[in-house]
C-alpha cells in the first residue's frame, strides 16, 4: 500500500498542483517561494490532527480563488462547495491488508485498487447564505460609518475583503471524505468525482480515524540548532531519543539498558545513606511540628532514580576535540550541529512510526515522512553525503523496525543534493502566475525520445551534464548559454559594465539577479526541451559562424574548390554552420539570419499547424538568440572578430601589449596592413588567456561624485549588450 499522488487545490500558490509520489523517496526541488513549504504546511494541517475552523487563515486561500470567490459573493452565483483541499490517492494490491481501508471503499470493482481521501476546508450552500446575510448587515454598518464621518464610502469589494478576513472561519468548515473516482482509458489517470456528487463517505460523521492509515511526521527547515552557549538542543534530542527507543513497557530491553538500570538501583541505595544525613534535621522538624509520636507514621526521603528522568536535562552532547579534551555541543559548527540534529530527529521519528502512541497494536499502513531543506548550514560535501546515505538509512530502518510502507519526501533548493539524487525521484515545482505546476523529471526522457532520432543521445548528455556540472539551473531565475571560455570569463565584466551604464535604471542590477551561466559551445539546442520544461528565461549567445564555398588557384595554376569558414559579408558566404542558429531559426534563410532584428529572435514554444511543438517568433518569448550583427559597418563572424573590430585601440595598445597575441600580426593590424578578420585568425594563440588579459589590462575611470567606472577602456560588442539588456529587464 502506498500514496501515489497528492493533489492540492487553492492553498496559497498550490492552486491546482498534482504531485506524483514515489514508492520510497521523492525529492522536490524549485526556487524560493515556489510552494515547497506550503505543501508541508498543508499536509501537517490536515494529517497531524483534526483541523478546526481556525486552522487556516484567509490569506491561505490562493489569490485567484480569493478574487473569484469575492465575485461569487457579489454576484450571488454560488453553485458548488468551494474552498481549499488536499487529496491523497492511495494504491493497494491483493497482498495488502484492508483492515484500515475497508470502511473507505466505495467501489468493489476488483479492477479498482485506489482510495481517494479528500481533506477540505470549504463553504457549503447553507453557510454561503449565512455569509451573504451577515455581509449585507456588515456593509450597511460600514456605509453608515462613512456617512457619519462624511468620508467616501469604501467600495463593495473593499468592504467584502475586510469582512472575509475577519469572519471567514464562521463559514468555511473542515471536512474529511473518501471520494469516488474513475480511471481514464486513454491516460490511465485517476479522475476524482466531486462537486454535488453525494456518493462519498463522510469520515467525520462515521468517526473514521486516519492515523492508523497514514502516520505523518516531518522535520521542518526551522530547526532550533544554534551555537549559542545556552543551547542544549542536541542534548534534549539525545534524551528524547532514549525515551522513544527504550520505553518503560519494553518487554525485551537491551543488555545495555539492563546494565544501566541495575547501576541506578545500586546508586539509589548509596544515595539513601547520604539522604539520611542530609535530610535528618528536616525530618526532625516535621516530627516536632507535626506532633508525631513514636510508632506513628513518619516520613523518609529515598532516592528513586528513573532512567528517562535522569537523562532529561542531565545529558550533554560534547564535541571530542582530541583524546584529552571534550568541548560543549555549541562549540560545533552549525553544519555539524544541524546534521547531528537531523540524524537524532530522524531516529526519533522512525521509532514514532514503529509505535503509534494512539494505537500500538495497530501500526499505520503508510508512514509519510517529510524532511524540509536538509542542506541548512551544511557545506556541499556534507550535502552530497547526506543524500547518498538517506535512502540506505530509511530502507534499513523500514526492515529493522518492521515498518509498513515508508515514503519520504525531501524538499530542497540545494544543487548539490539535486545532483546526487536519482533523476526519476526528482519533482520540479515551477511557479507560473499565482500557481505551482509539479513536473516529474522522469517525463523529460519521454519528451526527448519522442523528439527525434537524436533524442535519446541528447537526453543522456543532458542528464550527465546536469548531474555533474549544472544542477543550479533548476534554481535560477534566468540562464545565459554561451559558446565557451572566452565568454565565460568576460561575461561578468560585461554585465557589470551594463549595470554601470544603466545607473539610473530601476531594474535590479544584473549581478544581483539569480542568473546561471552555462557553457554549451554551439550546441545550446540540446537544452531546448529542458529550457521549455523548467520555463526559464534564457539568453543564447552564440557565433554566426558563416560558411561558404569558393575556388582558388594554386602555384601550379590548378583550380581547387574549397568550403569552410569565411567572412559574413563575403560573396562566397552561403549560410551558417552553427547548430543552434540552424535549429532555433530554421524558418529563416541566410539573408534573414544576417539582418534579423532582435524582435524576430525572441521565441517561445507553440503548436504549429501539424500540432507539433516548435520554437516560434514571439515578442514575449522566453528565449532570445543573439549572435554577431553588423556594427560600425562591419559584420563579425565570432566574438573575437567583433571584439577586435570595436576595440582596435585596446587590442593594439603598445604600452599594454596582450601577450596571448602574436606581435607580428597585431602590428600589421595596427598599421591597417591586414583586416580584423585576418588578425583574429592569425594572432590569437589562446582564447582563455586572451580573455584573462583583457580583464588584467582593464582600467577604471574616476568620476567625481560617482562610483568609478570599471572596464572603461574597452567596449562590449553590440549583440551581447542587447541580449544582456533584454535579459536584465
Amino acid at each position: 500500500m502506498k500514496i501515489v499522488e497528492i493533489r492540492a487545490e487553492n492553498y496559497r500558490l498550490l492552486k491546482n498542483t498534482n504531485l506524483n509520489v514515489e514508492k520510497n523517496l521523492s525529492v522536490i526541488i524549485g526556487k524560493n517561494n515556489c510552494g515547497k513549504t506550503s505543501l508541508l504546511t498543508l499536509l501537517n494541517k490536515f494529517l497531524s490532527g483534526k483541523p478546526t475552523s481556525r486552522t487556516f487563515q484567509f490569506e491561505d486561500f490562493n489569490l485567484d480563488f480569493q478574487k473569484e470567490f469575492k465575485e461569487v459573493v457579489l454576484k450571488n452565483k454560488f453553485e458548488n462547495e468551494v474552498g481549499l483541499s488536499l487529496k491523497i490517492i492511495i494504491e493497494y494490491d491483493d497482498d495488502d491488508s484492508l483492515k484500515n481501508i475497508h470502511n473507505l471503499l466505495l467501489d468493489l470493482d476488483p479492477e479498482k485498487k485506489h482510495v481517494v481521501l479528500s481533506f477540505e476546508y470549504k463553504i457549503s450552500q447553507s453557510d454561503f447564505n449565512k455569509l451573504k446575510k451577515e455581509f449585507q448587515f456588515f456593509k450597511t454598518k460600514e456605509d453608515q460609518k462613512a456617512k457619519d464621518k462624511k468620508t467616501p464610502c469604501p467600495s463593495q469589494e473593499d468592504i467584502l475583503t475586510e469582512f472575509l478576513k475577519k469572519n471567514y472561519y464562521n463559514y468555511f468548515k473542515p471536512r474529511r471524505k473518501s471520494l469516488p473516482y474513475s480511471i481514464s482509458q486513454e491516460t490511465n489517470e485517476i479522475i476524482i468525482k466531486g462537486g454535488n456528487d453525494l456518493n462519498f463517505i463522510d469520515l467525520d460523521k462515521e468517526q473514521i480515524p486516519i492515523y492508523n492509515l497514514i502516520n505523518f511526521q516531518f522535520i521542518s527547515a526551522k530547526r532550533s540548532v544554534s551555537n549559542d552557549n545556552k543551547d542544549k538542543t542536541l542534548s534534549g534530542l539525545a534524551s528524547e531519543y532514549y525515551e522513544k527507543t527504550n520505553p518503560l513497557d519494553s518487554e525485551n530491553p537491551t543488555q545495555g539498558i539492563e546494565n544501566f538500570r541495575e547501576l541506578l538501583s545500586i546508586t539509589d541505595k548509596e544515595l539513601n545513606k547520604a539522604y539520611d544525613t542530609i535530610f535528618n534535621e528536616l525530618i526532625r522538624q516535621v516530627t516536632k511540628f507535626g506532633g508525631i509520636q513514636k510508632g506513628d507514621s513518619n516520613i523518609k526521603i529515598e532516592s528513586s532514580l528513573q532512567d528517562r528522568n535522569l537523562l532529561t536535562g542531565n545529558t550533554t552532547v560534547t564535541y571530542n576535540h582530541d583524546n584529552k579534551n571534550s568541548l560543549p555541543e555549541h562549540y560545533n559548527g552549525l553544519g555539524y550541529m544541524n546534521l547531528i540534529s537531523m540524524i537524532l530527529e530522524i531516529e526519533v521519528i522512525l521509532y514514532k512510526f514503529q509505535k503509534i502512541e494512539k494505537d500500538i497494536s495497530n501500526p499505520a499502513d503508510i508512514n509519510l515522512f517529510f524532511i524540509e531543506e536538509p542542506e541548512a548550514h551544511t557545506h556541499p560535501q556534507m550535502q552530497y553525503i547526506f543524500i547518498k546515505n538517506i535512502k540506505d538509512l530509511l530502507s534499513t530502518a523500514q526492515v529493522d523496525k518492521k515498518l509498513n510502507t515508508l515514503q519520504t519526501i525531501i524538499s530542497t533548493h540545494s544543487s548539490h543534493i539535486t545532483s546526487e539524487s536519482n533523476f526519476d525521484d526528482i519533482k520540479y515545482f515551477q511557479k507560473k502566475d499565482n500557481s505551482i505546476i509539479a513536473k516529474n523529471l522522469s517525463s523529460l526522457k519521454d519528451s526527448y525520445i519522442n523528439d527525434g532520432e537524436n533524442g535519446e543521445k541528447y537526453f543522456k548528455f543532458l542528464k550527465q551534464y546536469l548531474t555533474l556540472h549544472r544542477s543550479e539551473l533548476f534554481f535560477a531565475d534566468k540562464a545565459i548559454f554561451i559558446e565557451g571560455d572566452t565568454e565565460r570569463i568576460l561575461l561578468p565584466a560585461m554585465m557589470k559594465k551594463l549595470d554601470q551604464e544603466d545607473e539610473n535604471d530601476e531594474t535590479i542590477p544584473m549581478l544581483s539577479q539569480n542568473i546561471s551561466i552555462i557553457e554549451t559551445g554551439a550546441h545550446s539546442h540540446i537544452f531546448e526541451i529542458f529550457i521549455d520544461f523548467i520555463g526559464i528565461k534564457s539568453l543564447i549567445i552564440t557565433d554566426i559562424d558563416s560558411n561558404g564555398e569558393w575556388s582558388e588557384t594554386d602555384a601550379n595554376g590548378n583550380i581547387k574548390n574549397k568550403k569552410g569558414a569565411c567572412q559574413v559579408d563575403s560573396e562566397y558566404a552561403l549560410g551558417t554552420s552553427n547548430s543552434a542558429i540552424k535549429f532555433f531559426l530554421k524558418q529563416m534563410n541566410w539573408e534573414e539570419i544576417k539582418n534579423s532584428p532582435i524582435e524576430k529572435r525572441k521565441l517561445s514554444k507553440k503548436e504549429n499547424e501539424e500540432k507539433k511543438l516548435t520554437w516560434t517568433q514571439d515578442p514575449n518569448g522566453h528565449i532570445l538568440i543573439c549572435y554577431q550583427t553588423k556594427e560600425s559597418k562591419y559584420h563579425a563572424r565570432s566574438f573575437e572578430d567583433s571584439f577586435f573590430h570595436i576595440n582596435k585601440d585596446f587590442i593594439t595598445d603598445e604600452e599594454q601589449p596582450l601577450d596571448s597575441l602574436t606581435t607580428k600580426w597585431v602590428k600589421k593590424f595596427r598599421n591597417d596592413e591586414i583586416k580584423v578578420y585576418e588578425c583574429v585568425e592569425k594572432a590569437v594563440n589562446s582564447k582563455p588567456t586572451l580573455a584573462m588579459e583583457i580583464l588584467l589590462n582593464s582600467k577604471e575611470l574616476e568620476i567625481e561624485g560617482k562610483e568609478s567606472l570599471q572596464y572603461s577602456n574597452w567596449k562590449t560588442p553590440q549583440y551581447i549588450k542587447e541580449g544582456l539588456k533584454w535579459l536584465k529587464q
